[in-house]
């Protein structure tokens, strides 16, 4: 299913915006395809070659390992692009998360937006690399904290935290069980941290606290 709204490019508020902005310039408009929850956008192993804008919803990075796990590396929201590769090849495989609205991004013949891309490259290398530090050097306390800030920031709200993945979809990012995830989400509301305002809403009572966790 395609839909063909109006291009447009928001104002930059950011250099990661200015980033977006300045490589939407440089491609071709392409038309707006709905991915419907748990859609594959492309597949492990498949050529890789465009970039992708995620104009609403969410997606999630994962990779199936040699003994059938999934472990996922990324989620991206509205605004973010991803399918960033050094090999010629996908090493992992993007999915919708929750019905999500993704722009294939092509470069046009006259213009190779190359400083763009490199910011948005290294941007996304930078969160890559604070993801494995949450799991080699935090508890699972610790790096469910991280989640609930990092998905604060990203979505501009230091109260209310929207959760578009599912529990199973947190545990496989975070490295641990379905039934510790739950367990955490408890304490963390038993302790005055969070209230838990329905499955896929989290009120924050306590930012502080949930910052010292991850100091």
């Amino acid at each position: 299913m395609h839909i063909q709204p109006t291009f447009r490019v928001n104002q930059p508020t950011n250099a990661a915006d200015a980033g977006v902005s300045a490589l939407l310039t440089a491609m071709q408009p392409a038309a707006i395809t709905f991915y419907r929850a748990d859609a594959v956008i492309y597949a492990q192993g498949e050529a890789a070659g465009p970039l992708y804008l995620v104009e609403f919803g969410t997606v999630r990075i994962c990779r199936m390992t040699a003994d059938g796990r999934r472990l996922i590396s990324a989620f991206h929201t509205a605004g973010e692009v991803f399918g960033f590769e050094a090999d010629p090849e996908h090493q992992s495989y993007a999915e919708s998360v929750d019905g999500a609205g993704v722009r294939v991004l092509r470069t046009s013949c006259s213009e190779q937006p190359t400083g763009s891309m490199l910011l948005l490259a290294l941007k996304s290398l930078a969160r890559t690399q604070s993801h494995l530090m949450v799991l080699g050097r935090r508890t699972a306390n610790e790096r469910m904290a991280a989640l609930i800030l990092d998905l604060a920031e990203r979505q501009g709200d230091e109260k209310l935290v929207h959760l578009p993945m599912q529990r199973y979809d947190i545990a496989d990012y975070l490295g641990i069980t379905f039934e510790t995830v739950s367990r955490i989400l408890r304490v963390l509301k038993d302790q005055g941290v969070i209230r838990l305002r329905s499955i896929s809403e989290i009120e924050i009572l306590d930012l502080t606290a949930l910052q010292d966790m991850c100091d």
